[in-house]
């Protein structure tokens, strides 16, 4: 049954559809032409040559309909999950492929962060019916839409906090040039200057004295790649300056000590080896601060691994660890005490984590007691909810006595009587048959392997 992709209205020249699992984009006849020359020009061909451009082949191409079938995307994310660095390397591809389009006399009529996914590490293009022909002399149309998805929250995270990427996910058509100008206020440096105030002036002098739009711009072609050069200039320049958070380092200060973090890695190892997948199947590694246990996983199982974490800066370091040994970890920021929500028209645009599709496995090292003491969830909820993720879980449970739970009970009063390995056990095995369980040496924890039980929400 074929199931369209609801946010596909935004584009007149065709839509994704979906079919047995598969992902199928249909092209409307207005854009034919466009994409003869995409494919005939040898634009398409360089593109997918150099993993720029998601690859597709063709189901029906005719003078009436053409259907291409799209290599599908292991794991859709979205620009409000991206770390300061995957989203300005999603702005310099998107750049990139404009440089490379104006060869083949082509560019990009839109330049949403949409447009971009990862595979692994690597991010791609994906919107195949995002190129036009240039006309000579015209700007380029799309310089708005990249302002507003690319360069705004990149100054916010650099000049203002890091954490304002999240503004993506309240305004799904880009971060607003007023709102940016306001939360920069002296700050951006010349990127900000440029891009956010000048521009921002001149839509506020246009809306003021009721002109539709601003006036006609010439530019040539050498005009636009210089602007695309300078653009690319000032974003590769954009850095973070070094900053300390509260799970940046938290292999260096963990309480395990050295024979039990060994044990604990064994013990994963080990019930890695009762299960088989292939790479075809999706593991969560949630809580994964700097990606230790995903690159473990990765090492085991050729599934695509996706490693979840609050912390922007646990997460920055492990995209940059993951993308320079080209491992097949996919690093977002997720708060999962509160996930991505549905979005967008409807509230079907952009999908939650919770319906973007289950895992194979789910890893969730010492994370368990956050949520409980931390966040006043019950063993109850917690179970559920991992039921509806995931098929097998590892999950690690700390003990009250634990140096680390004696941390968070400092700060708040310990009315969690329920909280013991027992109830764990017993509550889990509700929702999970227990396959294994084994004590980490030298340590309070223990590590479970857990198969969701038939009938519940998970489905194969």
């Amino acid at each position: 049954m074929k199931s369209r992709e609801i946010s596909s209205f935004r584009d007149p020249s065709g839509y994704i559809y979906y079919e047995k699992g598969k992902v199928f984009r249909k092209i409307n006849p207005s854009y034919f032409q466009e994409y003869h020359h995409l494919m005939d020009s040898g634009l398409y061909h360089e593109l997918v040559q150099n993993h720029l451009l998601i690859p597709h082949h063709e189901i029906i191409s005719n003078s009436k309909e053409i259907i291409l079938e799209v290599e599908k995307v292991p794991y859709i994310s979205y620009p409000y999950e991206w770390s300061f660095d995957e989203l300005k390397d999603a702005a310099l591809l998107t750049i990139h492929i404009n440089q490379v389009a104006m060869k083949y006399g082509m560019i990009l009529k839109d330049a949403s962060s949409y447009n971009v996914q990862f595979i692994g590490s690597n991010p791609i293009f994906i919107d195949t019916l995002s190129f036009m022909f240039y006309e000579e002399t015209s700007p380029w149309g799309a310089y708005g839409q990249f302002t507003k998805h690319f360069i705004a929250p990149l100054v916010l995270m650099k000049y203002v906090d890091v954490r304002l990427n999240c503004l993506l996910e309240n305004y799904i058509d880009g971060i607003p040039l007023d709102l940016c100008s306001r939360l920069l206020g002296h700050k951006g440096g010349i990127i900000g200057y440029l891009h956010i105030k000048l521009q921002d002036k001149s839509i506020q002098r246009h809306n003021q004295d009721g002109s539709v739009s601003a006036r006609k711009v010439s530019l040539s072609k050498k005009d636009i790649l210089n602007m695309f050069s300078m653009i690319e200039r000032q974003i590769k320049k954009l850095s973070l300056q070094k900053y300390v958070t509260e799970w940046m380092s938290y292999y260096e200060h963990t309480n395990y000590s050295s024979k039990a973090a060994d044990s604990k890695r064994k013990i994963v190892k080990e019930f890695c080896s009762k299960l088989s997948f292939t790479n075809q199947d999706l593991i969560f590694d949630i809580g994964s601060n700097d990606g230790t246990y995903s690159r473990l996983i990765e090492s085991v199982f050729p599934s695509y691994v996706i490693a979840f974490d609050i912390d922007s800066n646990a997460v920055q370091s492990n995209y940059h660890r993951s993308s320079s040994e080209q491992k097949n970890i996919l690093p977002l920021i997720m708060d999962i005490w509160n996930p991505s929500s549905n979005i967008g028209f409807a509230n079907r645009e952009r999908s939650s984590f919770m319906d973007r599709g289950c895992a194979s496995l789910t890893l969730a090292l010492a994370f368990l007691h956050h949520l409980v003491i931390s966040n006043n969830l019950s063993f109850e909820m917690v179970a559920e909810f991992f039921s509806k993720i995931t098929r097998y879980l590892i999950i690690e449970f700390v003990s009250k006595e634990d140096s680390q739970v004696q941390l968070l009970l400092q700060t708040r009063e310990d009315i969690f009587d329920f909280y013991s390995i027992e109830t764990f056990r017993r509550v889990f095995s509700q929702y999970f048959d227990i396959i294994d369980e084994k004590t980490i040496d030298q340590s309070s924890r223990s590590l479970f392997l857990m198969e969701v039980r038939d009938g519940k929400s998970f489905v194969k």
